[in-house]
């Protein structure tokens, strides 16, 4: 059941399909250069693909982490353009705690929540007053008969937890964007897209909501400055985005303003990667490498890195 219709309702948030405008505008922008990539992103796939490896065949769980770090490092080359990209620090393993209630319910996100990266500046709103404003009509999708924490581990909270993870005073306080590395090699368990897409929300939402604490304190309230964080989920293959606005902390009931999430699901990077040529009678009929290529994808990617700079 766990998927993105029901976090949607724990954080009380309106779902758009699609990048929001600010990200697209990156995308779609020439004067980024984005498309000069192309070739060093193909070269990326390849080296974590076909290359990185005494063995026939990496696995998942060794060229998706390879993967990453190489688009990461294509990303940074952007750093001599837009020097204040240099501002940004990526934390692994960071532990994350939000405690919000929900109608009757005490909810709390809490664990490691992915490779974070972080940023001296936030990032500004996605949507405008008037887009937030208009979420008061939205009406949030109920489950009834079945309660929409039906599949949610109960423990006995002993104190209400908000943490962002980082000490008061670390310049690189602002969160930017998670990364959710689906690596494990056995399919059964990796997440699902949709189970990935779901996480990867609950998780934008916990480090907004312990940031937006942080800043205005524990009374719920419509942000003045919303707080912005963003996703990238992938498994190595096929890449999930999403940019979370953290509009409001009043969160117990289902009227007043909600909180907005922009999704652009199940973006390929690339269609097969042939890492041993296929031999018939003798003849090669596929060659070893990297099929169907999407450089759109990388571009999302990459916009999303930029996004907060440009």
């Amino acid at each position: 059941f766990a998927g993105v219709r029901q976090a949607q309702w724990l954080t009380k948030t309106k779902l758009v399909e699609g990048l929001p405008p600010a990200v697209q505008d990156i995308v779609d922008n020439p004067a980024h250069g984005l498309q000069e990539f192309e070739e060093r992103v193909k070269h990326a796939v390849s080296h974590a693909r076909l290359w990185d490896t005494t063995e026939v065949a990496p696995r998942r769980e060794q060229y998706c982490p390879v993967l990453f770090e190489n688009l990461i490092h294509i990303c940074r080359l952007m750093t001599g353009k837009y020097p204040s990209l240099s501002k940004r620090m990526l934390a692994r393993n960071c532990r994350i705690a939000a405690t919000w209630e929900r109608e009757s319910i005490l909810l709390q996100v809490r664990g490691l929540s992915g490779v974070l990266m972080n940023s001296m500046t936030p990032i500004p709103p996605v949507a405008s007053k008037e887009e937030i404003l208009s979420t008061k009509e939205h009406v949030l999708e109920t489950f009834y008969p079945i309660a929409p924490t039906i599949d949610l581990q109960e423990v006995n909270v002993y104190k209400e937890l908000n943490d962002t993870g980082f000490k008061d005073g670390y310049p690189y306080s602002h969160p930017h964007t998670l990364f959710f590395l689906e690596s494990a090699n056995v399919r059964t368990n990796r997440f699902r897209p949709e189970q990935l897409r779901a996480k990867m929300l609950m998780f934008a939402f916990g480090n907004a909501l312990a940031k937006a604490k942080a800043l205005h304190g524990n009374d719920p309230k419509v942000l003045e400055e919303p707080v912005v964080v963003q996703s990238v989920g992938t498994d190595g293959q096929l890449f999930q985005f999403m940019v979370f606005q953290l509009n409001t902390t009043d969160l117990v009931s289902n009227d007043g303003v909600k909180n907005l999430v922009w999704i652009d699901s199940d973006q390929n990077l690339y269609e097969k990667a042939q890492c041993v040529p296929e031999v018939k009678k003798k003849v090669v009929t596929k060659p070893a490498g990297i099929s169907g290529f999407q450089p759109d994808t990388f571009k999302k990617f990459l916009a999303l890195y930029l996004h907060g700079t440009v």
